[in-house]
C-alpha cells in the first residue's frame, strides 16, 4: 500500500478507539434476566474521548439477553462518519454505520464486589480502497464493581481500528456513577488509551456529567468531555479536532 494511504489510515483509525461510546457495556448488578434493549439520540457519539460522526448527532439503538446464570450476548449500533471522513487515494469510503456484537458473563465476589468479563467485536460495513487496512476490531475485556466505583480493561486482539501492527493495544476505565438524588445520577470517568506501535496516537480522556432518569425508562444525560489527544493527529479532512472538549445531551429510552 501506498505511504499515504497507510498515514491517512493510521490517522483515522483511533478517532474511532471505538452512549455515547460504542458500548457501555454493564457490569453486574441486579438486573432481571430476560431480553432489554435501548434506543438513543445524542448530539455526539463520543467514545473514549473521541467524535465518531464528525461532532454531528447519532441515533443509536442496542437489544441484549442475559441469562439467569450470569451469561449475556447482545448487539449494538450507531451511525458513525470518522471513516468516510478519512482522506484517501483514488476511492472514498462508502461506510456509515457502525455494528458491534458481544457476549460474556457477570458475577459476584460477594455482595460488594462484582466482575464482568467477555468480548466485543466491532464491525464497519461498506466498501474500502484497496490495501486499507480493515477497521473491524475484536477486543476482549475484564471489569469490576464496587458500589458506585467501576473499572474495566479492554485488550485488542486485532490490529485497532485500523491501525497497522497494533494488536495488542489496552484501554483502561475509571468510572463512578453515584445516584445523589433519587433519579439524578453523576457520571464521572477518566480513561487511557495505548497503541501499541503507533504511541503518538495514545492519549487521556475524561469526563463529568449527570443523568436525570425518569418513569417508563426514559433518561437525559448531559456530560462534559475532553481529551490531551494530539489535535494534528486528530483532526479529520473537514477540520474538526475530534478530541476537543465539548458537550454532550443524550435521550435515551429503555425497554
Amino acid at each position: 500500500m501506498s505511504s499515504r494511504i497507510h498515514a491517512s489510515n493510521t490517522a483515522a483509525s483511533l478517532v474511532c478507539v471505538v452512549l455515547a461510546g460504542a458500548i457501555s457495556l454493564a457490569l453486574p448488578n441486579d438486573a432481571t434476566a430476560g431480553v432489554s434493549g435501548s434506543v438513543a439520540l445524542t448530539s455526539d457519539y463520543i467514545f473514549r474521548g473521541i467524535s465518531q460522526n464528525n461532532q454531528e448527532p447519532a441515533l443509536q439503538a442496542g437489544v441484549e439477553y442475559a441469562a439467569d446464570s450470569g451469561f449475556y450476548v447482545g448487539t449494538w449500533g450507531s451511525n458513525v462518519s470518522w471513516l468516510s471522513d478519512t482522506p484517501v487515494v483514488d476511492d472514498d469510503i462508502s461506510n456509515s454505520l457502525e455494528l458491534d456484537f458481544y457476549g460474556g458473563y457477570r458475577g459476584k465476589f460477594n455482595d460488594t464486589f462484582g466482575y464482568d468479563v467477555g468480548a466485543l467485536y466491532y464491525w464497519y460495513p461498506g466498501d474500502y480502497p484497496s490495501g486499507f487496512n480493515s477497521p473491524d476490531t475484536g477486543e476482549i475485556y475484564f471489569g469490576i464493581t464496587a458500589g458506585v466505583f467501576s473499572a474495566k480493561y479492554s485488550y485488542a486482539l486485532t490490529d485497532l481500528f485500523g491501525y497497522a501492527d497494533s494488536d495488542g493495544s489496552g484501554y483502561l476505565d475509571a468510572a463512578v456513577n453515584w445516584e445523589f438524588v433519587p433519579t439524578w445520577t453523576l457520571n464521572a470517568h477518566a480513561g487511557k488509551q495505548w497503541i501499541e506501535n503507533n504511541e503518538d496516537f495514545e492519549y487521556v480522556d475524561w469526563k463529568l456529567g449527570v443523568t436525570k432518569s425518569f418513569e417508563g425508562g426514559f433518561a437525559i444525560a448531559l456530560a462534559y468531555t475532553d481529551t490531551d489527544a494530539e489535535e494534528a493527529l486528530y483532526t479529520n479532512v473537514h477540520n474538526n479536532y475530534l478530541g476537543d472538549d465539548t458537550v454532550v445531551l443524550t435521550l435515551t429510552k429503555t425497554f
